[in-house]
């Protein structure tokens, strides 16, 4: 995801007693940029089964995605981060290796399939032509082939499409429940004491040199992600089948994280330590505003299939 295993220890420490309006910002904000993390990878998942293809997706993003959680699970197991935190690290390669098994499922296994139906449909068709004119032939076999294709595309026609507006309704409703979530989940773990002021002295307690250098890594990896992706939409043309939720989530995510840390402290020594982590969510957000850039002018281009 955009931050480190690393950078969840670094927000969850907590010892000092006082709560300032700043710091429960900064939970509130870091609350809810786990809860979308933890979420994120869900409209896309539920896009592709809906669609059944990931045709949309660059895997090469996905393996980059990947590459960046596991460094992070390895980084948590390394400097034996708390267990809420390596679990986390465990539960985001789990997500993105659902969303790569989406990716062989729908693009090889049933894709294969679907091409060999389609061409034994085809050779059907030819076959039951009957033996006239080359010219009769061939207007004979584009009627009646070009007859399952119309009544295809007739069919996509009349399927009920779901509204610009529905769709933003949806996408704001989601976020807002994100945002819900993650701050009654700061205010309940602060009521029972699982969280409090951050104490800035042990933020970099005990964690080995390694598993730092992991972090950097990952967040390395998640910066560079997004660029397959983006290459593939403009080549594409189009960001059918990408989920808007799922980047919504991934701005928003990014956009609190950064958020948290700013709240927490501006001192000049402590943004100059987080300033990889700030760059990162600054990288990301940016390509994120990209990808949303892509949906708009691609949704506007698109022009609906002829059936003639």
């Amino acid at each position: 995801m955009a931050f480190s295993a690393y950078d969840m220890y670094r927000i969850s420490i907590s010892v000092v007693p006082i709560l300032t309006a700043r710091e429960a910002l900064s939970g509130v904000a870091g609350s809810i940029s786990l809860v979308s993390w933890i979420v994120l990878l869900l409209p896309q998942l539920v896009e592709n089964y809906k669609n059944g293809s990931a045709d949309a997706l660059s895997p090469a993003f996905l393996i980059a995605w990947l590459l960046g959680d596991l460094a992070n699970l390895i980084g948590a197991i390394w400097g034996s981060l708390l267990p809420t935190v390596i679990a986390l690290a465990a539960y985001f390669c789990f997500a993105d290796v659902m969303l790569l098994s989406q990716i062989i499922f729908y693009n090889h296994i049933t894709g294969q399939e679907k091409i060999a139906g389609d061409e034994r449909r085809l050779s059907n068709c030819s076959e039951e032509e009957p033996l006239l004119s080359s010219e009769r032939r061939n207007s004979s076999t584009v009627s009646r082939c070009g007859s399952i294709t119309k009544f295809d595309v007739r069919l996509m026609l009349l399927t009920p499409e779901v509204s610009p507006w529905a769709k933003f309704t949806g996408n704001a409703f989601s976020i807002i429940v994100v945002c819900v979530v993650g701050t009654m989940g700061w205010f309940i773990a602060w009521k029972t004491g699982a969280w409090g002021a951050q104490d800035d002295s042990l933020t970099d307690e005990n964690i080995p040199v390694g598993a730092e250098i992991l972090g950097y890594i990952s967040a390395v990896l998640y910066l560079t992600a997004r660029i397959p992706q983006i290459i593939q939409n403009y080549r594409k043309k189009s960001c059918d089948g990408l989920s808007l939720l799922f980047f919504c989530l991934s701005l928003l995510g990014n956009l609190t994280y950064g958020a948290g840390i700013l709240f927490h402290s501006t001192d000049l020594p402590y943004v100059i330590n987080n300033t990889p982590w700030l760059l990162g969510s600054l990288g990301t957000m940016i390509e994120d505003i990209i990808i949303f850039t892509q949906f708009h002018m691609y949704s506007k281009s698109a022009e609906p299939p002829s059936i003639i």
